[in-house]
């Protein structure tokens, strides 16, 4: 080319409009920097009880980020960044707010709007890739409030997800509060001195040790939260009236007539007092703290209540006022808005709708309800959502002389749940029955897992409504099948009832009366019929009941009252219930007496049907130094029958407290390395799931040491006899259709053929009838009774193992008995038992009892597979044929897919 020749056009924008414009890289990384996971935003609790929100930084924090490093102290800057650090330089503060959600990951935790705490990881370029550099830093006045911990969670589950499997941190020696955050995280950390410096290494794998400390840390904020919701030095009404018909004004008046200790400060912006009581203009006007807010307000004007109430650092926010989801769609979305304006405002919120909360420590005395009347204190804590069901639970417990130690009516439930109270009554020493009535379930698996340490140290005793309790519109929970609900209820320790009358009848006997030993009742009464009817309420219950002890109807009190200490006296006696109708004109109060100081101080309980009074009779009750009753009162029932149903209760749960608590065994012969090779290749080439293959079935069971009866598959007549020959024996030959699995009718198999001619002829049949030349030819089973072990993905309680026999029957009946996995071997027999057809496995009639030991073998493999491979989404063993000499499964499904996002399993978050 010479200087003469033009030179070819170079495209550019004027000559070649159509072209497109190049992306600028700066502006397509700062759009990956705002586009981050969703599901890593959180609420959380600190270790104060009060909220943080936690989300990924982006680029739009840039000015609250430079705000937040500005208010860092000198020393924390120092030992954060290892030396003097007054100022963030620009290109630091992109760096920072700019990350890729993947190899550079940072979260910030925020208050409002002003952010408080900042976590990052980096994934270092050297060695496998697999390991990044964590750190964090915290405002100084949010220091001690277990937010590095917090921080240090979500990034490893961030990290987890992205394929990061090891962190490494370099800290200053001296920086001792984050040496311990490490230490107590839970994680095994190799520590190495370089200098001054202190570098630690640890995996971020889940352990038990991990699991262990995080519940400890949640099961204490959650605590803690209520704490600041039932134990406040001070309250706030908003919205009090001087209206004696508005429900400010009721608030405040049950506040004040229950003499709370601390001040109550009432807000309304157009009186300066009410009820005598000085009255500020808003929240912020109050010139001391405020720990507890009651709004009373219209439901629009919540908004400018929640930013009073964080100018004013409220720890806790009951809401009363109606108007939000219970009036359909548009108040479902404003009761969403509340719940994360109140948490980003760091409250955790009682309500809306709320009946309110009440504490009736002497040291509290706080009754923040719309209920004028509150029973007598006592030891026993309640949880209800309905505030009109609370009204009446109150009344229900003044009648029958119950007291409550503190009371919490949830309204709507949007952020305060039965949950949280149970983590608070666990550490509650005034607390020792927890009673709840629950419409709905938030977060099933949760209640699971905290009620059955619970109910170790506490009886606690449910009402889950039916379906039809609770309106549409305010059906905030997991609508659950009842059966399963009280198998794992059992399960757990939970002692369900199914109505009201038969929580107060349990609640008065575990609240004043010792647990029965045993189930042997000894029945004293001076009434013939009554003592009859006593004594077979018990034995139909469950119980053991000799003929009961009839003094008479002209006993003397003395007479009574010895017939009942020579009772409780007796070795062969649990528990004493003591029915008594009182003989014409005698005074009564000399039988109760005499009743009282038989049984003052024993260690069995007493139970009566005293003048047919429901609770504790007033003369039979004894007093503490308040005047309440405490534990030694009688208890006392309108009939025998509800004695006994109340008792009966007392004992299972006595019972399910003196099993020793065992702890889950993995079988023996497991290979769950190779089971999770197998998983994770058919993961791959399917990602969105599918059913295995009988073969794949069979090949992963195996890894369990659940063994196929042996079959091969065959498409022709040939192969069919073939195989027949290489089995030996009789064999089965089944078609393999879906629709000709487990069929009543057993058309899709012909079972015990012998020989050649028959096999043939078989498979003609099946052929014929199904039109598909791919069947099955397996080796005949051992003849039992056909068994089936399910493992199912429930969306609430996670994955649950079910036992049953096997048929349309069993199918029909719901005959299936249920258990939360993982599962102990104690836990897998009794589900083997539970089924109301179990007895069928025993011996039943002239048949021999099955060998339940391969049962139970064969749920704890099924069991343990599931718990270890998250991606078995569906497990069906149908048959499993029991017999005398083992269990042998003929037919098993599986279904995998991606495993589903567990909350309750991830960093601690609030639902």
């Amino acid at each position: 080319m010479t200087d003469e020749t033009p030179a070819p056009e170079t495209p550019t924008a004027q000559t070649a409009p159509d072209a497109p414009t190049p992306p600028d890289p700066k502006e397509l990384e700062r759009q990956r920097a705002e586009n981050y996971p969703r599901h890593w935003a959180a609420d959380v609790l600190a270790s104060d009880g009060r909220v943080v929100h936690l989300r990924p930084i982006v680029p739009g924090d840039a000015d609250a980020l430079v705000e937040f490093h500005g208010k860092l102290s000198e020393r924390t800057r120092y030992l954060r960044y290892f030396g003097p650090y007054p100022t963030m330089p620009k290109r630091d503060i992109l760096n920072f707010t700019t990350v890729d959600h993947t190899s550079r990951v940072a979260l910030v935790a925020t208050l409002g709007d002003e952010i408080i705490a900042v976590g990052r990881y980096e994934r270092l370029p050297q060695g496998d890739g697999n390991s990044a550099e964590v750190a964090f830093v915290v405002a100084d006045a949010h220091q001690g409030r277990g937010l590095g911990p917090i921080l240090l969670e979500h990034l490893a589950g961030a990290a987890a997800e992205n394929g990061v499997r090891r962190f490494v941190a370099e800290v200053l020696a001296e920086n001792r509060n984050m040496v311990t955050v490490f230490r107590q995280a839970g994680y095994q950390v190799s520590r190495s001195f370089d200098g001054g410096v202190l570098n630690l290494d640890f995996d971020i794998d889940p352990s038990d040790a991990l699991v262990q400390v995080r519940n400890s840390r949640e099961r204490a904020a959650e605590a803690r939260s209520v704490r600041n919701v039932l134990g406040p030095r001070s309250v706030a009404v908003i919205g009090a009236s001087t209206d004696p018909e508005k429900v400010g004004n009721a608030v405040l008046t049950n506040l004040l007539r229950a003499s709370f200790t601390g001040p109550v400060y009432p807000v309304n912006a157009e009186h300066t007092s009410v009820r005598g009581v000085r009255a500020y203009p808003t929240v912020r006007d109050i010139p001391d703290e405020v720990d507890l807010a009651v709004a009373a307000v219209p439901a629009d004007q919540i908004d400018a209540v929640l930013d009073d109430c964080l100018a004013k650092g409220v720890k806790a926010l009951v809401v009363v006022s109606s108007g939000f989801g219970e009036t359909g769609e548009d108040g479902r979305a404003n009761e969403r808005r509340l719940v994360h304006s109140a948490r980003a405002h760091g409250m955790r919120l009682v309500g809306p709708n709320a009946l309110g909360v009440a504490n009736l420590d002497p040291a509290v005395s706080l009754n923040a309800t719309l209920a004028t009347d509150l029973p007598g204190r006592g030891r026993v804590g309640f949880f209800c959502q309905s505030g009109a069901l609370g009204i009446a639970i109150l009344a229900q417990a003044s009648k029958r002389l119950l007291g409550l130690s503190t009371f919490v009516s949830a309204g709507n439930r949007a952020d305060l749940s039965g949950n949280d109270l149970l983590q608070y009554w666990d550490q509650d020493e005034a607390t020792e029955v927890v009673l709840l009535y629950l419409e709905s379930f938030g977060n099933a698996r949760k209640f699971w897992r905290i009620a059955r340490r619970v109910a170790r140290s506490k009886p606690i005793v449910a009402v889950k409504s039916g379906r039809g309790a609770v309106p549409p519109a305010l059906a905030t929970g997991t609508d659950i099948d009842d059966t399963i609900v009280r198998a794992l209820f059992e399960q757990a320790g939970v002692i369900q009832v199914d109505s009201i009358a038969e929580l107060f009848d349990c609640a008065i006997l575990l609240g004043y009366q010792p647990l029965p030993a045993g189930p042997r009742v000894a029945v004293v009464g001076n009434s013939t019929a009554l003592g009859v009817l006593a004594v077979d309420a018990a034995r139909d219950s469950g119980m053991t009941a000799p003929d009961p002890v009839d003094v008479g109807a002209q006993a003397t009190p003395e007479e009574f009252a010895a017939a009942v200490t020579t009772a409780l006296r007796s070795d062969d006696v649990d528990t004493v219930l003591a029915v008594f109708v009182p003989p014409v004109a005698v005074r009564v109060a000399s039988y109760a007496e005499a009743l009282g100081a038989a049984v003052r101080g024993a260690d069995k309980p007493v139970l009566t049907t005293f003048l047919a009074a429901e609770g504790i009779p007033d003369v039979l009750a004894v007093r503490g130094d308040d005047g309440t009753p405490i534990r030694g009162s009688v208890p006392s029932y309108p009939d025998p029958a509800r004695a006994v149903y109340a008792l009966q209760k007392a004992w299972r749960y006595a019972s399910w407290l003196n099993r020793p608590a065992d702890s889950v065994v993995r079988p023996g012969g497991v290979d769950a390395d190779a089971a999770r090779a197998l998983v994770a290749g058919w993961m791959a080439a399917s990602p969105s799931g599918r059913w295995l293959s009988d073969v794949e079935t069979e090949q992963l069971l195996r890894c369990y040491g659940v063994e196929i009866a042996d079959f091969r598959t065959v498409t022709d007549e040939a192969e069919a006899v073939e195989a027949a020959r290489e089995l030996g024996g009789p064999v089965a030959v089944k078609a393999t259709g879906d629709q000709w699995r487990h069929r009543p009718d057993l058309s899709g198999v012909r079972l015990d053929v012998v020989g050649p001619d028959a096999v043939a002829r078989a498979y003609r049949d099946l052929f014929e009838a199904s039109g598909t030349p791919v069947m099955q030819v397996q080796r005949m089973a051992t003849k039992g009774i056909g068994c089936l072990v399910r493992v199912q993905d429930d969306p609430s309680f996670g994955s649950l193992v079910s036992f049953g026999l096997s048929g349309i029957m069993s199918d029909l009946l719901g005959d299936r008995a249920y258990r939360v996995l993982p599962l102990t071997e104690r836990e897998a027999a009794e589900l083997i038992d539970a089924p109301r057809a179990a007895p069928m496995l025993s011996g039943y009639r002239t048949a021999s009892p099955v060998n339940k030991g391969a049962l139970v073998d064969v749920v704890l493999r099924v069991s343990t597979l599931a718990d270890d491979l998250s991606e078995v989404r569906e497990l069906v063993c149908d048959p499993v044929l029991a017999s005398p000499s083992g269990a042998e499964t003929t037919d098993a499904r599986i279904r995998i897919g991606p495993e589903p996002s567990r909350i309750d399993l991830g960093p601690r978050r609030l639902r």
